[in-house]
């Protein structure tokens, strides 16, 4: 017989400094739920992504993520938070751990505080034909873009369009036409865009971020894992940021601002982007009861 009340954590990924973040809710031994069970909590819980966590046979734990909306094969912040949570409560007490999705195995990696996940190697599609279409989706014009720098769909694992600015006014004051970019992303098959630009005045970071996703159901979110880490690769690959290790904050300009920082570890081999793995802190807010 099912369970008639699911117990849900909502848990803030990606803080930065402890404050901010992107909430997620996250479900344990989530094994009887049925696909249809978790779409109905996910959209209950109301936040751009829910993580269920189950048994499995070839990795540590198995997740699905869902969103209001539909099922996702990745989700960053959900993962971070799980995987946050999940040392923390002493369910995991090792250094490494995986995780089992829809799309393969991934790797868990824990530094400190901070909860890393397994993602591809980048892959890049020239979107240039579409880029007058991208940019009255977002209201911009080709003189609000950073010079020298292209529009580009890259894949880690999911797909982004990454749109590089030219400055922090610029980023803020996007207006984005949320049904043309559901369009542009069913053509695309995206999770959405991720708008960044890299002049912030900041040394200590590498970009500031905005994702809008309302293809799965997100106008805007407050930290994407699965886009810091192809944005990561296109600094690394287009705009020659040497380093392998990048920052990247996100979540200030929301209508709710709630700053959030990513940090990606490139994994390099002359010079080729072999992998990586995007991470943060997760914090525990609350716990809420769904009923099914």
């Amino acid at each position: 017989m099912k369970k008639s009340k699911v117990k849900v954590q909502i848990i803030n990924a990606f803080v930065d400094n402890n404050k901010g973040g992107n909430p997620a809710g996250m479900v344990l031994e989530s094994d009887f739920l049925s696909k249809e069970d978790k779409l109905k909590i996910a959209k209950k819980v109301g936040l751009s992504e829910t993580a269920f966590v189950s048994n499995s046979k070839n990795a540590d734990f198995k997740l699905d993520f869902f969103t209001p909306t539909k099922q996702i094969a990745h989700c960053g912040h959900a993962t971070v938070a799980t995987f946050s949570y999940l040392k923390q409560m002493k369910y995991v007490t090792t250094s490494q751990s995986s995780k089992e999705t829809i799309d393969g195995n991934r790797e868990i990696r824990f530094d400190g505080e901070l909860a890393f996940m397994e993602q591809k190697a980048p892959k890049y599609i020239d979107v240039a034909d579409d880029v007058k279409m991208v940019l009255k989706s977002l209201q911009l014009q080709e003189s609000d873009l950073l010079g020298d720098a292209s529009i580009e769909l890259v894949n880690t694992g999911n797909s982004f369009i990454i749109i590089p600015v030219k400055n922090l006014e610029t980023l803020k004051d996007i207006v984005p036409d949320l049904d043309a970019i559901s369009k542009i992303s069913e053509k695309f098959d995206l999770i959405g865009y991720y708008v960044f630009t890299p002049n912030i005045g900041n040394s200590n970071r590498d970009a500031s971020a905005r994702m809008f996703g309302p293809r799965y159901g997100i106008n805007e979110e407050a930290g994407t894992g699965m886009a810091a880490g192809p944005l990561a690769c296109y600094l690394y690959d287009k705009l020659n940021v040497n380093k392998t290790r990048l920052l990247i904050q996100q979540g200030e300009f929301m209508k709710s601002p709630s700053p959030s920082l990513i940090t990606v570890d490139l994994k390099t081999s002359n010079n080729t982007i072999t992998g990586l793995m995007a991470g943060g802190k997760g914090i525990v807010k609350s716990e809420i009861e769904i009923d099914i």
